[in-house]
């Protein structure tokens, strides 16, 4: 047997290639949108993608499974509570996929979705009764288990996921050998869930021992227990699970229609009806020059995540950045399905430079600056609930940044505003919000809370329960 994890750091996605490699068939599971290099991978190794296998409709990203039928001809697998609209092969608990000594067994396992499946993998030159690996989706992750609360599916309500989910970890999981090696679809970092741990692979055991989730507790305290203090979605995912549903377009054909250059007067007059404009460039860049009316989310982070937050799937998105990062920046996009790219900026910021009346500038100032030159400095602190709560800087406003847009009329009208998050990346995005929003008095926080605590300034500290 042969296994090869896959992970992409900006949304903590974890896909995964198993193959005979006797017989060399192939199978992908939960695989990204962008796929070439699980091809290469396969052609590399001489395997043939006979499968491609979704454990569930994901909210967080566009799976590839469109992409990898149509480039390779696998055949989509599901678990028989799917019901998409493309033709796939349906299974239930038991149903088998035989690759020579290889075999993928289907466990359901609803919870997060009502259609969960777990792909139990046994290789049979070492048992045909006990898996070796459990690709567990979103059901179990390392540290804790799949959110039930995300509503991903119409017409279920968390508490009957939340009963659902239960019954797959403690009763159906829990029920492997302890050396079934566990490999989940998010690492840390995913809002998929809470505690996610950001270890590759685990084991039954390990998992039985250590995550919060599966130690022994009632149902009722299971329930309670898996939908406290998950942190709140984004808009986007509700869109991203039912495209995942549906018969669509690939990303090569997606990316043919929106890898398109366009003047500067092109970008002013979509902008002017409503365009979205996307600046990809790190926060420094932006804040030195950037044209009017631009959005900053950085491509060098948490960038689909963040901008399948601030940007809508109504409007036209333009982008504007390094020429290097532009197939990239527009890419990562169609990750999540926001396809509905106009075209970029053609030599994106040099397009601007005899139009300085179009162009401006976020003021960057560091902690101590803040404290020597500002009395009492409106501070706006976009980080989440949790971590204001955890310790803030005194006389500070928490607005979380995924909620700025919604609630502008609560920040400080009048003076300078110093925008902060822990690091710097989110309020970079929060200081375009705001100026697109008429703001223009506004400074970023250079490191933000983290810069502020470590230049020995007064905070106000979490309180001990």
């Amino acid at each position: 047997m042969f296994i090869q994890r896959y992970y992409l750091e900006c949304l903590s996605h974890a896909s995964y290639m198993v193959a005979d490699e006797s017989t060399k068939q192939a199978a992908i599971i939960d695989p990204q949108r962008d796929i070439d290099h699980y091809v290469e991978d396969a052609n590399d190794k001489g395997f043939e993608i006979k499968y491609v296998i979704l454990t569930h409709f994901h909210a967080d990203f566009i799976a590839g499974h469109i992409e990898l039928r149509d480039r390779v001809g696998a055949q989509i697998v599901m678990g028989r509570r799917a019901e998409p609209e493309f033709e796939h092969r349906a299974m239930s608990d038991g149903d088998r996929l035989e690759m020579g000594r290889v075999r993928l067994q289907i466990m359901e396992t609803p919870g997060h979705t009502p259609e969960g499946i777990t792909v139990l993998a046994f290789d049979l030159d070492e048992s045909d009764t006990d898996p070796k690996a459990a690709f567990t989706g979103d059901t179990l992750f390392i540290g804790d288990v799949g959110r039930p609360d995300l509503l991903a599916s119409i017409g279920v309500t968390a508490d009957e996921l939340a009963v659902m989910l239960y019954d797959s970890t403690h009763n159906k999981l829990m029920q492997l050998p302890d050396d079934t090696l566990v490999y989940p679809a998010h690492g840390a970092g995913s809002m998929c869930g809470k505690a996610l741990s950001d270890e590759a692979v685990s084991t039954i055991g390990e998992q039985k021992k250590y995550n919060y989730a599966l130690q022994p507790m009632s149902q009722a305290e299971f329930i309670k227990l898996v939908e406290a203090d998950q942190p709140e979605a984004p808009g986007y995912f509700v869109h991203d699970a039912i495209l995942n549903r549906q018969e669509r377009e690939s990303l090569d054909k997606s990316m043919s229609e929106t890898m398109t250059a366009l003047s500067l007067e092109q970008v002013i007059e979509l902008q002017s009806g409503g365009a979205q404009v996307i600046d990809t460039r790190e926060a420094i860049d932006f804040a030195g020059a950037h044209l009017q009316g631009a959005i900053n989310v950085g491509v060098d982070g948490k960038y689909a995540t963040w901008a399948g937050t601030v940007l809508t799937k109504e409007s036209p998105i333009v982008v504007i950045a390094d020429a290097e990062r532009v197939a990239e920046s527009i890419m990562r996009l169609g990750r999540i399905g926001f396809d509905h790219v106009a075209g970029y900026l053609n030599e994106g910021m040099d397009a601007l430079s005899d139009r300085p009346d179009l162009v401006s500038a976020v003021h960057r100032i560091t902690a101590p600056a803040v404290d020597s030159l500002y009395a009492a400095p409106n501070i706006l602190d976009v980080r989440s609930e949790k971590e204001y709560s955890g310790g803030h800087i005194a006389g500070s406003i928490n607005v979380p940044l995924n909620q700025l847009a919604d609630r502008m009329d609560e920040v400080p009208p009048d003076g300078r505003l110093v925008v902060h998050c822990q690091g710097g990346y989110r309020s970079s995005i929060a200081c375009s919000l705001l100026q697109r929003a008429g703001r223009e008095d506004v400074r970023d926080l250079v490191g933000g809370y983290k810069a502020w605590v470590q230049s020995k300034l007064p905070v106000v500290e979490p309180v001990e329960s």
